[in-house]
């Protein structure tokens, strides 16, 4: 059964997840080095949760961008 379209979140998950898969968590070992060939895929460590924080431009810039802009004088 499928959920109706509008019940949908619109671009997914919101949140950063705090768990990871299975599969990410190996494939996290094996970029640390942590994982050996022949180790089961049961009862893994836990991997912590990178989260990424963006950081955001200020307005200023684009402000004075603008202004700087609209200040120069037109070619013909």
């Amino acid at each position: 059964m499928s959920i109706d379209k509008s019940l949908k979140r619109k671009g997914g998950m919101g949140r950063i997840r705090c768990v990871m898969k299975r599969t990410e968590r190996i494939a996290k070992m094996m970029e640390d080095g942590k994982w050996q060939d022949g180790q089961s895929p049961y009862a893994l460590p836990k991997t912590r949760v990178v989260k990424v924080a963006l950081k955001k431009k200020p307005k200023k810039e684009a402000a004075e961008g603008d202004a700087a802009a609209a200040a120069a004088p037109a070619k013909k």
